[in-house]
């Protein structure tokens, strides 16, 4: 009976420690030129990269032949919706969302110099325009009408969008500035974009922005990478990347202090990205990567 007990005890054990190990496991989500590529990070080193998931905009037959020529280069991709979607953006001038099971295009818009997107409650997506023959932008589109802008706002070289759910609030990042957006008048067929906050950059030329937790943000620009605590409404420089140059897209898990991140090495396109806690980097010669995403499973 003791014996029964301790290799009881033993695999239970075992068990807690597998399920425990596997929920820190990150899968990298990785775009650029014309594809999305999802790498399993726990069996993947320097030498061997696992790519699990893959698509190309020539997969896509569903989406008209006129949004391919669009979406020729992939910007960003971020999974969203609990990971069911991927919402993609190509400066080449469109949007698509994916149903990641079927690789099925849900969503889809010619957005000129799409940068980056967020998706918005009630299935809304808003996204971060570069440039535009109106000006630079904030385009705010129904899932349900395909290229019907339900609202604009001016940001000035947008590069960045996300939304916090804790917060119910939008942030966007320009060349010299971060926005905050609340939602007003959502439950109507003419939702918009509330400018809440505006502050300036510590840095120019904003790029990147993710959410570390509900009162803090991590964003790039071209003069290093930056903390936003919301709550103060101060910027402090990043310190684990404090002496890297060049860095286009950043990912960090603060509870693992786990580091995933891109660097610009040719006209900000690159083939490699650099991991930390393990210190890693994976190369990936068959596609030029813009940005990561990376999500735990």
């Amino acid at each position: 009976m003791k014996n029964q007990v301790l290799i009881l005890t033993v695999t239970i054990t075992m068990l807690s420690t597998l399920f425990s190990c596997r929920s820190e496991i990150l899968e990298i989500i990785a775009c650029g030129d014309d594809q999305v590529i999802v790498i399993d990070s726990e069996t993947s080193d320097s030498i061997n990269v696992n790519i699990v998931w893959s698509w190309k905009i020539t997969d896509a037959t569903d989406l008209p032949d006129i949004y391919q020529k669009y979406m020729g280069t992939f910007d960003d991709c971020k999974p969203v919706d609990g990971n069911k979607k991927l919402l993609i953006t190509s400066s080449a001038g469109g949007v698509v969302l994916l149903d990641r099971p079927t690789k099925r295009c849900l969503f889809y818009a010619h957005v000129p110099n799409a940068h980056s997107a967020a998706y918005l409650p009630d299935d809304r997506i808003a996204v971060a325009l570069s440039t535009n023959p109106e000006g630079n932008r904030i385009v705010l589109y129904n899932v349900n009408k395909p290229e019907v802008a339900i609202y604009k706002d001016s940001l000035y070289s947008a590069h960045g969008v996300l939304w916090i759910p804790d917060i119910n609030q939008m942030f966007a990042l320009g060349y010299d500035e971060l926005r905050a957006y609340s939602l007003k008048n959502w439950d109507t067929e003419f939702p918009e974009l509330q400018l809440e906050k505006s502050w300036t950059l510590p840095g120019r030329s904003g790029h990147d922005l993710i959410s570390v937790s509900y009162n803090r943000l991590i964003l790039t620009t071209v003069d290093g990478v930056w903390n936003f605590d919301i709550q103060k409404e101060t910027f402090s420089p990043f310190s684990p990347l404090e002496s890297v140059s060049n860095v286009k897209s950043v990912n960090y898990d603060e509870s693992t202090k786990r580091l995933v991140y891109t660097r610009g090495e040719i006209s900000w396109w690159t083939h490699h990205i650099y991991c930390e806690n393990p210190d890693m980097i994976l190369t990936i010669p068959d596609i030029n990567i813009y940005k990561v995403r990376v999500n735990s499973y």
